[in-house]
């Protein structure tokens, strides 16, 4: 088994910061909130301040926030990480709307173009640290590898863009063995991509999103993530509310779901019950939802994002949150989990 992943000597912390609302991610904030979260993250982290980030979130935007607010703010270095999800560029905007995930992000200025290869992992990386205002990311990933072999036309075409993938792992271990980041990992949705990954790659880390919920988490999906962690890599769970649809939102995973189309219908019918259940226990939603996901055997941190300062806190306080057993053998006799 390998060790502990490490950065700057310590452990990643039980809670790490999403920046996508820093992006305008389904919302737009103004830059004076988004510096108050950012600050806030980094009152109430207790050593240190984890922050994952993309440049995909907002085309750049959230990392031009994030270096713009650190700059601001001028926490001690060692205490701030920063995580970069690499394979997204930042291009010109040249439609009423970004191209990529229209309807998604908002008030948008620029717009994104995948770019996975040696050279577009290397340019991503180095775009990524301009925006950032020349903080330099110690964690760093091949960010979205399902949605860019989504594009295969056939298995030959889809084995070029995985050599694709691998070429672009080559440029990150090759800024690993420079000194230039500490830790490689990967960011995905699709965890049967993540497991052919890990079959080839010697990851450091891995963060799972909107696969791993209390509302989705198949048998098979738990053994590979527990496996992981056994192997020395450390699993970071994110999107455990699924875009805030299992809080409330009509947003499932970047989809709007609409209650009365017939393939909607079950989504919400979930939710209600989860709900109610939650109702009868007294226990907010959100607790349930990142309670869940933080102790799947496996898990080592939860990414939580918010579009709210005045939240943050509750974000952290939650993730200690106790829950009475009684309430997951209430689920699990209900059929929810």
């Amino acid at each position: 088994m390998r060790s502990p992943l490490l950065i700057n000597g310590q452990p990643l912390p039980e809670l790490i910061f999403g920046t996508s609302g820093l992006g305008n991610l389904f919302v737009s904030i103004s830059r004076q909130e988004k510096f108050n979260i950012v600050q806030e993250c980094i009152r109430h982290a207790p050593e240190m301040t984890v922050f994952d980030s993309a440049g995909k979130y907002g085309a750049g935007l959230a990392l031009e926030i994030l270096g713009a607010a650190l700059k601001d703010m001028q926490p001690d270095p060692s205490t701030v990480i920063i995580s970069n999800k690499l394979g997204w560029y930042r291009t010109e905007l040249k439609t009423p709307e970004p191209t990529f995930e229209p309807g998604v992000w908002k008030d948008l200025r620029h717009d994104a173009v995948q770019r996975i290869s040696y050279n577009g992992i290397m340019e991503c990386f180095e775009q990524g640290n301009e925006l950032l205002g020349g903080f330099t990311p110690q964690m760093v990933s091949v960010h979205d590898p399902d949605e860019y072999l989504a594009q295969a036309n056939d298995a030959q075409h889809r084995a070029r863009l995985y050599d694709d993938i691998l070429q672009a792992y080559q440029a990150l271990f090759d800024l690993k063995e420079k000194g230039r980041v500490a830790a490689v990992g990967v960011g995905a949705k699709d965890w049967k991509v993540l497991q052919q990954i890990t079959q080839d790659i010697p990851l450091d880390w891995m963060m799972v999103a909107n696969s791993l919920t209390v509302f989705f988490h198949p048998p098979e999906l738990l053994s590979f993530i527990d496996g992981q962690e056994k192997k020395g890599v450390h699993v970071i769970n994110s999107a455990v509310y699924h875009s805030g649809f299992l809080l409330g939102s009509d947003y499932f995973d970047y989809r709007k779901l609409d209650s009365s189309r017939p393939e909607d219908a079950p989504y919400f019918e979930w939710r209600e019950r989860f709900n109610c259940i939650c109702g009868e226990y007294q226990i907010k939603p959100a607790e349930a939802c990142l309670s869940f996901g933080r102790h799947i055997p496996g898990v080592r941190s939860v990414a939580v994002n918010t579009t709210k300062a005045a939240r943050v806190n509750e974000n952290v306080e939650m993730i200690n949150k106790v829950i009475p057993p009684a309430f997951w053998e209430h689920m699990q006799a209900a059929g929810l989990i």
